[in-house]
């Protein structure tokens, strides 16, 4: 049996699911230096919503993407490297006729990192299909997660909004905020399709202007409130060198950002995301989440790569433990 696969036959139910986008993350060897000098590049796998099932996988949760690649030696690597990380992928298919998505960036430490995305003609992963779909995996899911970006494009969208409402607000089911510009025609595009899968989750993560997109405002508690008006359980919100906001039916919690020498912030988000489903999964308080995600987001941020620097959860005590003692 592969890594990271189960017996077929049988219902398939993991404790995080996910739903979105895929790639390969073509990263320079060099850092602080313009794409036009850089001169070797390292691969990785990428896209958000597999970092966040890598994530959760790195945590010892059981783990499940689906997406769609290239038929092509990209979308082979894609491949082997999930089933490296102990992530099932096998609601991850082939697209035939386009190619699997590559993302380059430029690395300016501490917070410049320029994403240049190519996903053209189309992205295969906006090519989730609703007869596809299987929903009672879906629903069986303890997480399931998806992403703004699924919501950009046909058949994606319908695929998106269709899963999301086979969970009927079920366990844990989670919208992550996600708005990339670049996708979307203009932000009150993204906002019109946004909302209407807010009425379908429980749980809803983004940054300030992910919220200025999907509520309209990025002042941090006006736009908890305004999520938890959209009947969102969980709110929470990255809120950069002010740390993390997070809001629920009884409490409203602030944790600081945890100081690391960044070398390349991409991939931070998704590792917090990874952590976020572990330790609701866990059971613990809610302040103890977002410290520990707040963690692993750090971790991140200081590794070059997305997947492949997602730590475990040991690293993660640690690095918590090395800030209590340095207080």
């Amino acid at each position: 049996m592969q890594v990271g696969r189960v017996d077929s036959g049988t219902t398939p139910s993991f404790d995080v699911l996910t739903m979105g986008r895929i790639g390969v993350d073509v990263y320079p060897q060099q850092i602080g230096v313009s794409l036009r000098e850089v001169t070797s590049f390292g691969k990785y796998l990428g896209g958000s919503a597999t970092n966040v099932a890598v994530a959760a996988a790195r945590h010892g949760r059981r783990s499940a993407v689906i997406t769609r690649t290239g038929a092509d030696p990209f979308g082979e690597f894609i491949h082997d490297a999930l089933r490296r990380f102990g992530v099932d992928d096998r609601w991850v298919t082939p697209v035939p006729g386009l190619p699997t998505p590559v993302t380059f960036c430029e690395i300016f430490p501490p917070d410049h990192f320029p994403l240049y995305f190519y996903r053209w003609p189309k992205a295969p992963d906006l090519e989730i299909r609703i007869d596809e779909l299987d929903l009672e995996a879906v629903r069986a899911a303890r997480v399931f997660w998806v992403t703004v970006t699924g919501l950009s494009a046909e058949p994606s969208r319908s695929a998106t909004l269709a899963a999301l409402q086979a969970r009927a607000r079920s366990g844990v089911t989670v919208l992550d905020l996600d708005y990339r510009p670049m996708f979307w025609p203009s932000r009150e595009e993204a906002r019109s399709w946004v909302r209407r899968a807010l009425d379908h989750v429980t749980v809803a993560v983004g940054n300030l202007d992910e919220c200025q997109t999907a509520v309209g405002t990025g002042e941090p508690k006006a736009a908890a409130r305004a999520l938890r008006d959209h009947g969102i359980e969980l709110v929470v919100i990255k809120q950069g060198p002010d740390g993390v906001l997070a809001r629920d039916a009884h409490t409203e919690v602030e944790v600081p950002p945890m100081p690391v020498e960044v070398v390349n912030g991409l991939g931070a988000g998704d590792a917090f995301g990874g952590a976020l489903c572990h330790g609701l999964l866990a059971g613990w308080d809610l302040e103890r989440v977002l410290r520990f995600a707040n963690a692993a987001g750090a971790i991140v941020a200081s590794r070059l790569a997305c997947a492949d620097a997602m730590p475990d959860g040991s690293e993660v005590e640690r690095l918590l433990e090395e800030a209590v003692d340095a207080r």
